[in-house]
């Protein structure tokens, strides 16, 4: 059944305080009797005990139970074997006080796989009976008294049957009635299975056990079979032998009867009044006076005191048959899945007292700080599109110092290139007010990058332009729009209210916003044909002595004399300037080097100072009045490697203004993040000392569940299970608060740059709440449930 070979610990070893508390230790055991480990505190028996029973490791030697070796290091095959073999009696009961009788003993048998609360109940009612507790089945094990514990205690050792019973100094924490009746058990268990008792009583010893081990100094001095004495002189407390008193004296009257019971002859003064059925005594000369009545332990006997019999304890009789079901198959079980772990957390949690309650706010603020700094640290971090691009990111720039036309030919007709502006893209359109009277006249600017149609890609809304005056214009550039003061007075709230809008560029033309693009990108989508004519009267502005270029082919206005100026450096003129300007002659007027030539007069309601062109000639002013070309490129990284390859200076302009922005952004966003580091980490160590608090006062309770082999994963889970309602209970409604507040904040405009408050934030945020609760929780259980049972169970190495 069970062997020892050659078995040492030591406490403390290679250590000048090292103690030698199993010494070379050899032993086997029946499979039946009631041993009993005799010696005096601190010899090593229950050592000893801890060691076969599995709560403790050995350093050199073996151990086998039913043939099986037991493991030295902790580990599942020893909770294994000590589970399906082993019922452990503990010294200081080791009940989970907040469950009830029922559950207490109810727990040994999910251990070993009976999941049938018919069954159970059938097992745990029976084994109550037996040890006298089944009226207290329903009440929680913290409110027993000793005696009363230590019979739940038994009853959780029984229930599952098991061949062999480990009791520790079962009856040290009892009084001598309960002692007795506690060791009449023991003993008749022990006549069909193996008990193995520690006990420094050598009466009880000597009385009860069928063989005495007696070790001193962890050495084993003695190992006979008993001899079993007939008697055992064990006088109970609180029995009280009438005739064993020497001095028995009766007063007796009219109205008293009294038995007064003494060793000695004493004067005995004393007030007694009776009243209203109750008796006052007050003693005027003997210390502390003890009413005997129904609710008294005491017991007056009218008998000599007698020795206790072997038939005695022949009287308790227990047919532990009566728990065996083949039905079913016993095997280590966990006592926890998903459901029952979750519903005995938020179980746990409910049933807090008010004070630990209270503590719980210290999660819903730690939430609160860890969605502010996560929210704080993507803003921060996260850098938007909208803050930096001011020009359409498939734009490659080549700096030049100063355009030249040949140059700028040269790249247009490039076959890989899909087409080329000069200077900058920036245009800007106004959307003028004709509806509401108050605000006549007013406009909003719808500025952007300019872009050809042929690229608007993807339309959130209307549909492509098609015509020369159909424009279509990206959301970047609605948002900017709708932040205006002008938009909320004209009644402009969302997209769709500026479609089949005009929108009017000052001596270009009046356009119809027919498409709204989702391209991220704060793109206008305008025909090529315009372009030359927008960029240069967006990029320009023009004293009033100064002269004006306009595309003739984009004018309204009536030839009066000579021709179009259809090839390049010509232009028509007001016929306003006919004398000034004779026709077919060169004007002081230059592009470059080149005059322009009066080829036409017309007449149109323009300034004097306007002149008309055609479209190249326009171009080659922009292309000369800038220092730079913008390349429109669907590769960026491939365009921009060719133009380099070919000489030019290229530019990626969204990399470039992203960097640029960040380098700007750099102090606020570092400041940022210190900050919501500060308060991440602030959240962090009140988590962790709150959990870890909460841990070590229930040390004990997972050396209780660790002592009677419950699987360390089921430890585990019993905390995964609270931590997950700590968390959803007291974290969350942090979390939606703070959530709340940030999804105001980020509207606001001067700060909304500063945070972020999107689908990542939420989930980061509950990811780190219930990750970093969960991973806190289970560095104590982990530091502790790595010990011995019996370890924990003395506090010892309890990081």
């Amino acid at each position: 059944m069970i062997r020892l070979e050659n078995v040492n610990k030591y406490f403390n070893r290679h250590r000048k305080n090292e103690i030698h508390v199993i010494n070379n230790t050899s032993l086997e055991f029946n499979d039946t009797g009631l041993v009993a480990l005799l010696g005096p505190s601190g010899c090593g028996k229950t050592t000893l005990l801890n060691a076969i029973g599995g709560l403790d490791k050995v350093n050199t030697g073996r151990i086998f139970i039913n043939g099986k070796k037991l493991p030295k290091r902790t580990s599942n095959l020893k909770d294994k074997l000590r589970v399906l073999n082993i019922g452990y009696i503990f010294q200081d009961y080791n009940l989970l006080e907040t469950e009830t009788v029922f559950e207490n003993v109810a727990l040994a048998l999910k251990m070993i796989g009976i999941k049938n609360k018919s069954e159970i109940k059938r097992r745990v009612y029976y084994i109550l009976e037996k040890v006298g507790m089944y009226r207290y089945r329903n009440k929680p094990a913290g409110m027993l008294s000793g005696g009363e514990k230590q019979r739940v205690g038994i009853a959780r050792a029984l229930v599952k049957n098991p061949p062999i019973i480990i009791a520790d100094e079962p009856t040290g924490n009892l009084d001598s009635k309960n002692t007795l009746e506690i060791m009449n058990i023991i003993k008749a268990i022990s006549q069909k299975r193996l008990v193995i008792l520690v006990t420094h009583e050598k009466d009880l010893a000597e009385f009860y056990a069928s063989r005495v081990i007696k070790i001193e100094d962890g050495k084993i001095i003695a190992d006979y079979d008993n001899k079993h004495s007939n008697e055992l002189d064990y006088r109970i407390d609180n029995k009280v032998y009438l005739k064993d008193f020497k001095l028995h004296e009766k007063i007796d009257s009219d109205n008293h009867l009294i038995d007064l019971y003494s060793d000695e002859k004493e004067k005995l003064d004393l007030d007694i009044v009776v009243k209203n059925g109750n008796i006052f005594i007050r003693s005027n000369n003997i210390g502390k006076v003890e009413i005997v009545d129904e609710n008294s332990n005491i017991e007056f006997l009218n008998e000599h005191y007698k020795k206790i019999k072997q038939e005695d304890y022949d009287k308790t009789n227990f047919d532990l048959e009566e728990l065996e079901n083949s039905k079913f198959k016993i095997k280590y079980a966990s006592i926890y899945n998903v459901l029952t772990m979750l519903t005995k957390g938020f179980k746990k949690v409910f049933e807090y007292p008010i004070l630990k309650k209270i503590l719980l706010f210290g999660f819903f603020f730690s939430a609160m700080f860890i969605v502010f700094a996560i929210s704080n640290i993507m803003g921060s971090a996260n850098i938007k599109d909208k803050d930096f691009v001011s020009i359409d990111r498939h734009y490659i720039s080549i700096k030049t110092g100063g355009n030249s036309i040949k140059e700028y030919s040269t790249l247009e007709k490039d076959p890989n290139i899909s087409y080329i502006i000069p200077g900058e893209s920036h245009i800007s359109l106004s959307l003028y007010n004709e509806v509401i009277y108050q605000f006549y006249n007013s406009n909003v600017a719808i500025s952007g990058s300019l872009v050809s149609s042929k690229y608007s890609g993807k339309i959130a809304y209307g549909r492509v332009p098609k015509s020369t005056y159909e424009i279509a214009v990206d959301k970047l550039v609605i948002d900017n729009a709708l932040e205006s003061e002008e938009c909320k007075m004209m009644g402009l709230k969302k997209y769709e209210d500026f479609l089949n809008r005009e929108l009017k560029l000052e001596n270009v033309g009046t356009f119809v916003l027919v498409g709204i693009t989702d391209n991220e990108s704060p793109s206008i989508y305008m025909d090529e044909s315009i372009f030359m004519s927008a960029i240069y009267q967006s990029a320009n502005s023009f004293p009033t002595n100064d002269y004006l270029l306009l595309d003739y082919n984009l004018q309204n206005i009536t030839l009066k004399e000579g021709r179009l100026p259809i090839n390049d450096y010509e232009i028509i003129v007001n016929i306003a300037n006919k004398y000034t300007m004779p026709l077919e002659q060169k004007t002081d007027y230059k592009i470059g080097e080149e005059k322009l030539k009066v080829v036409g007069y017309y007449d149109a309601d323009y300034k004097e100072n306007i002149f008309l062109v055609n479209t190249n000639t326009l171009k080659y002013k922009n292309i000369l009045n800038t220092q730079s070309m913008l390349i429109y490129s669907d590769n960026i990284d491939k365009s921009v490697k060719y133009l380099n390859e070919k000489g030019y200076n290229a530019i990626d302009t969204y990399t470039t203004s992203r960097e640029k922005y960040e380098k700007n952004r750099k102090e606020e966003v570092t400041g940022s993040l210190i900050v919501a580091g500060i308060l991440l980490l602030i959240s962090f160590i009140e988590i962790f000392l709150m959990i870890r608090a909460s841990f070590l006062s229930r040390v004990k309770e997972t050396g209780i569940y660790r002592a009677i082999g419950v699987k360390k994963k089921d430890i585990y889970k019993m905390f995964l299970g609270e931590t997950i309602a700590i968390t959803t209970l007291a974290s969350m409604p942090g979390f939606i608060l703070m959530s709340l507040l940030l999804k105001e904040i980020t509207k606001i405009k001067y700060i909304e740059s500063s945070y972020a408050f999107n689908a990542n934030v939420i989930l980061i945020s509950l990811i780190i709440i219930y990750g970093f609760n969960i991973i806190v929780s289970m560095i104590p259980i982990y530091n502790t449930i790595r010990k011995t049972p019996a370890q924990i169970l003395s506090r010892n190495d309890i990081d």
